[in-house]
């Protein structure tokens, strides 16, 4: 059962963590024993947990729908720039708790259920992760929407209510297992049926020419219909609102089937238009060119588009008569996450050129001028390039306006080449005559046009939006950059990779174009909400303000050396250690010693990420350990979870080789508490809640130039671990702020991974010249991790050996000795928790708060404010007042 609050805690009027009063106390549990009477449990002795959590949910809700209101009059009042975030995947885990933070009632929660006689605890394990995202992306989306609102902005999250999230990890004889996420099976009581906003979007059919313009004609119509989440900002009665939309049959759907007597079948391919909104794919970093995929990316943002049009002609600008479309990029700002939603701008054409019949350079200007586009990636398998017959069958009008695009795209790269008056003259007149004009243009002038301008066609097919390599496709990312007015990558040394590398030629043309965007993660969830006790601590030395403002966190630094401070840093971390400890011990069967250093490396399970770097020295450990079972070695609990893409073979066996190497090293009694390994099941948003407050040492090994940011690296910082890292993401300004004697840095930087590349990587080398490489990979492929099937790992070996395109072997000496330099560390705990200390002063970059004030004054021409909205208890009129004062200023 949850402690109950001391007398100093109930006086205390406000913290971090909300008001206690007696009156909220009693509001609160009148409210709950109202909402489990409307639940039909009119026995509490016969109400089950999940009874009492939605009971629970009911009430803070309750809260929650004034404060939602009162935002979206104050929105119609003040008239704003409104910003629209649109994602396939939007992690956001567990609400209650979050909710809880952000409207300041968590301890009036905590002392009304403890009166009550519940366990607050249990009750928030009752709700299930909302997981409708694979990884960093999704959960980056997250804590967007959360900033937003606490920084004021109008702005809505947009994508897909997926009946099935991330798929259920299961481990069983050391494989994954993959089960359906049914995380809607037992209700949701965050969200609300807008059935009054239900919206049509076309698939298929085909393009007639008419004297009013191209008409897309006998489509097959889909119903999106909206459900509504409130995002509650930080104590500041702002609730923004994220819309998730969900795939409808409409009634006639399929009615000739009807006609001619198959009922049963016509009912039945009902699911055909229903599954597009069924399951998420569970890949975010390989491309998978599935029709159902495409349709999802579509239904998202032609439902969304057409809510955003909608909202802007209902908007109160007092525009009498038809609507002027002038002001659309002063009122509209459309963020794209990564290029999922890329066909927002074929489809906003569609609709300005084809619907509202505005003239096609208007139209276009518009476009650009409203969209921006964020990349979140630079591994080559995962950029999306749709089959052009495949957009042809599916979108088919769509196709012809991204050729129109293209063109006129190439005109202006041709036109800043000196033959671009004949080049540009050719182009037009094949294009005057073909659909497809650039395959024939080059079919047409393949020997004359390359021998006079080489350079310009292999420039134009390197920035053409269709790549004629093979099966024709349309290359989404270019299609994301022409059709945008700002383009950025989510770190330092991402963005100038995308700049100087992945994107050269586009940037060249516009280099005022590409910025760079740091992310960042909300400190309410991942600070105040998963650890608490050092939320508490930091704020009882420099005040509660920097929950809204984390650069205030480098005031730390003042008690780097407070004997004091030190000691009560590391007994939040010991006491969150010896929690976690427990959870494991009761999940895993595993005695774990709470003293040991918890080694975490918890993120999707991929080549790149480098798990398989992680594994070769917990087999190094093992071997010292067995070579020498008398000399001193620091204890180690190292913890790995992530889940495999399911058609990801080798991803799958890297987790096969961990679960492996586990259960030779936790049941060999040489080793005894000296070593243990964990791979963590279902690793999801609410199981990072609980492992990254108790971390001692964050892994974030990815081979220099791979990873676009990471942010989980800056929520192992926040909470007081330190990182053992390459070079790569958002580690290379960790290091800045924090200065690099302060992070564990190993390995190969960005140069060298170029260097050698280009002189190639003999992985060979490395093994015959490191006698402990040499050892580990010769106990692998003998079988003793696998002795009932020495085989077991060929495939994995012979890629480490033969075409490891991450180089894996090529650090593993300088990540040896970089773990040898944590080891010695750690065994003084003064000065380990002293470089802690200098971590946490550090992340005030990291805040998610500073990325969004970035985007918003950088890319969406909006200002954030610290404004707070009057509370649902105050008139309307006060309301109206706050608009005034707003338009004013």
């Amino acid at each position: 059962m949850a402690k109950p609050l001391t007398d100093q805690e109930k006086r205390k009027q406000i913290s971090i963590r909300g008001i206690v009063g007696v009156e909220n106390v009693a509001e609160l549990k009148k409210g709950f024993n109202r909402h489990l009477h409307f639940t039909l449990v009119k026995d509490r002795n016969i109400a089950t947990p999940r009874d009492y959590y939605f009971a629970l949910a009911h009430t803070v809700r309750d809260h929650l729908v004034g404060r939602w209101i009162r935002t979206q009059q104050f929105y119609y009042e003040t008239d704003p720039k409104r910003v629209y975030y649109l994602s396939l995947e939007f992690y956001m885990g567990r609400t209650l708790q979050n909710t809880m933070i952000n409207l300041g009632l968590q301890n009036a929660c905590d002392e009304a259920i403890y009166q009550l006689g519940l366990d607050m605890e249990e009750l928030e394990d009752m709700e299930e992760d909302a997981g409708l995202g694979n990884g960093g992306l999704g959960r980056l989306a997250a804590c967007f929407l959360d900033s937003m609102a606490t920084l004021g902005l109008a702005a809505y999250g947009y994508g897909i209510r997926y009946e099935y999230g991330i798929f259920n990890q299961k481990i069983r004889d050391g494989w994954q297992v993959e089960e359906a996420d049914d995380w809607l099976r037992h209700g949701n009581p965050w969200e609300k049926a807008r059935p009054e906003y239900m919206l049509p979007v076309h698939f298929y059919g085909r393009v007639e020419q008419t004297r009013d313009g191209s008409k897309w004609v006998d489509t097959q119509v889909v119903l999106a219909m909206p459900y509504d989440t409130p995002i509650p900002g930080y104590m500041n009665n702002t609730v923004n609102t994220m819309r998730l939309w969900s795939a409808r049959a409409p009634n006639d759907f399929n009615l000739r089937d009807f006609n001619v007597g198959d009922y049963i079948q016509a009912v039945l391919d009902r699911n055909l238009a229903e599954n597009i909104s069924r399951v998420l794919y569970p890949n975010d970093n390989f491309f998978v060119g599935k029709e159902l995929r495409l349709k999802q990316e579509y239904f998202v943002v032609a439902a969304t588009l057409q809510d955003i049009i909608r909202r802007f002609k209902t908007t109160k600008r007092g525009t009498p008569g038809r609507t002027s479309f002038e002001s659309f990029p002063d009122k509209v700002a459309i963020q794209l996450n990564d290029t999922h939603p890329a066909m927002a701008i074929p489809e906003l054409m569609r609709i300005f050129v084809d619907i509202e019949k505005l003239d096609w350079d208007t139209a276009w200007d518009l476009t650009r001028r409203t969209f921006a586009y964020t990349n979140h990636t630079v591994l080559p398998e995962a950029l999306e390039r749709w089959p052009v017959e495949l957009m042809e069958k599916l979108l088919p009008r769509h196709l012809q306006i991204i050729y129109q695009i293209n063109q006129i795209h190439l005109d202006v790269c041709n036109a800043a080449s000196p033959q671009s008056v004949i080049l540009i003259a050719v182009v037009n007149s094949v294009a005057k005559h073909a659909v497809n004009y650039e395959s024939d243009f080059l079919d047409m002038y393949p020997c004359r046009i390359a021998a006079l301008f080489p350079t310009d066609i292999g420039k134009m097919r390197k920035m053409s939006l269709i790549e004629e390599d093979g099966c024709k496709r349309v290359n989404m990312a270019h299609l994301c950059i022409v059709g945008s007015h700002a383009v950025n990558g989510v770190a330092e040394i991402h963005s100038k990779i995308v700049k100087n590398e992945v994107f050269r030629d586009f940037s060249e043309l516009e280099p005022a174009k590409f910025q760079n965007k740091t992310n960042g993660i909300t400190p309410r969830r991942w600070l105040l909400l998963c650890n608490p006790g050092l939320a508490e601590l930091i704020a009882e030395v420099i005040g509660e303000d920097y929950v809204k403002d984390l650069s205030q966190l480098q005031e730390l630094n003042d008690f780097v050396d407070d004997a004091a401070f030190i000691r009560d840093v590391s007994k939040v971390k010991q006491d969150n250690k010896v929690k976690f400890a427990q959870y494991l011990e009761k999940e895993y069967r595993v005695k774990i010693n709470a003293s040991s250093m918890f080694d975490v490396h918890v993120k999707r399970i991929h080549e790149y990420k480098r798990q398989l770097l992680n594994c070769l020295h917990i087999i190094v450990m093992y071997n010292r350990i067995r070579k020498n079972p008398t000399a001193p070695f620091v204890p180690r609990t190292v913890i790995i979870g992530g889940k495999a893409a399911p058609g990801y073979h080798m991803a799958k066996m890297i987790i096969k080789l961990i679960t492996s190497v586990a259960d030779v090293v936790n049941n060999d009694p040489v080793v005894g508490n000296k070593l243990k390994v964990i791979f963590l099941e279902n690793y999801r948003v609410s199981l990072a809640e609980k492992v990254i407050p108790a971390t001692d040492l964050s892994e974030q090994i990815s081979t220099a130039g791979t990873e676009a940011s990471g942010t989980g690296n800056m929520k192992f910082m926040l909470n007081g671990a330190l990182t053992i890292g390459t070079m790569d993401g958002a580690n290379v300004e960790m290091a800045e702020e924090a200065g690099e004697e302060n992070l564990f840095i190993f390995g190969m930087r960005v140069e060298d991974v170029a260097e050698m590349d280009k002189k190639g990587y003999d992985a060979m080398l490395y093994y015959n010249k490191l006698p402990e490489l040499k050892q580990v990979m010769d106990q692998i492929t003998s079988g003793f991790f696998s002795p009932k099937n020495p085989d077991l790992f060929k495939e994995l070996t012979d890629m480490l050996f033969k075409y490891d395109r991450f180089k894996v072997f090529a650090d593993f000496e300088d990540y040896v000795k970089c773990q040898e330099k944590v080891s010695k560390l750690y065994e003084n705990p003064k000065e380990w928790t002293k470089m802690v200390i200098k971590n946490i002063a550090a992340t005030g970059k990291f805040s998610s708060d500073r990325t969004i004030t970035e985007y918003a004054t950088e890319v969406w021409g909006v200002k954030p404010t610290d404004l707070k909205i009057p509370p649902p208890n105050e008139p309307r009129e006060a309301i109206e007042e706050t608009a005034k004062a707003v338009k004013k200023k």
